[in-house]
């Protein structure tokens, strides 16, 4: 893997058996009489053999129709699922912000869900400590720091773990639709946010359906479909363009 990259997919394939149920299945269960005429498949292909380089200090943008790889996609690069076939390679530190504040517990308190997620990452209690006025601040959710993470809305969610994430300096920052859900005060906070991580040498990719996002955060985007990158370019509108074709035809 050349100096110059943090992430590399070669020929990364990744297959989920698909689970049978229902009454008739049970049925079969139960009496250990197992159909052999049905050829239904019993996996899907999520990932397709997928080649992606992407460089240290790049923002990388993916887009597709639904069930098309890409959250699979983040998942194999930051470690959570192993690829059945080929090669995904990473360099440095890696933080998936995926979900509305994944990975948190909601009966604690936002401050302890720093240092819950934070010890995740490595991170001492103090140097933890010296964050939070700062992860606090960004995120915009002031006194809720204190309260129970129930009682925080879906965009106070996503504005502390995109806070918590960034500020924990990671070489390679994966986010998942987080920032669909943040205000457009927010998104510009989080834009400037990531060009200073980028100027540092960090990596993101973004998932992201929010065209202004894509167009303004992405260096290059690709466009999965059917587990295929089927278009990767620097001309945002092109991917964007195809993304809706591709949506389309889906719908036929």
């Amino acid at each position: 893997m050349s100096e110059e990259l943090a992430v590399e997919l070669k020929s990364a394939t990744m297959d989920f058996p698909i689970l049978r149920t229902g009454p008739a299945f049970l049925k079969e269960l139960l009496t250990g009489r197992f159909s052999l005429k049905d050829s239904a498949p019993t996996s899907f292909r999520a990932l397709d053999s997928v080649d992606v380089q992407v460089s240290k200090g790049e923002v990388l943008g993916i887009m597709g129709p639904n069930g098309a790889g890409k959250s699979t996609m983040l998942r194999v690069i930051a470690g959570i699922y192993a690829p059945d076939e080929g090669v995904v390679r990473t360099r440095g530190r890696i933080a998936l912000l995926a979900g509305l504040g994944a990975g948190f517990q909601r009966d604690l308190t936002g401050r302890e869900n720093i240092y819950l997620s934070g010890s995740v990452y490595g991170f001492g209690e103090d140097e933890l400590y010296d964050l939070v006025p700062s992860i606090v601040v960004f995120s915009g959710i002031g006194s809720f720091i204190d309260k129970p993470l129930r009682t925080y809305s879906s965009g106070m969610r996503a504005r502390l773990a995109f806070s918590l994430a960034s500020h924990l300096n990671p070489d390679i920052l994966l986010i998942d639709e987080v920032l669909a859900v943040g205000d457009s005060d927010f998104r510009q906070k989080s834009k400037d946010r990531i060009q200073e991580m980028v100027k540092g040498d960090a990596t993101v990719i973004i998932v992201s359906h929010n065209e202004p996002t894509l167009r303004d955060m992405c260096d290059r985007a690709i466009c999965l479909h059917e587990g295929k990158v089927d278009i990767c370019s620097t001309d945002i509108n092109e991917v964007i363009e195809r993304y809706h074709l591709l949506s389309k035809s889906s719908k036929k």
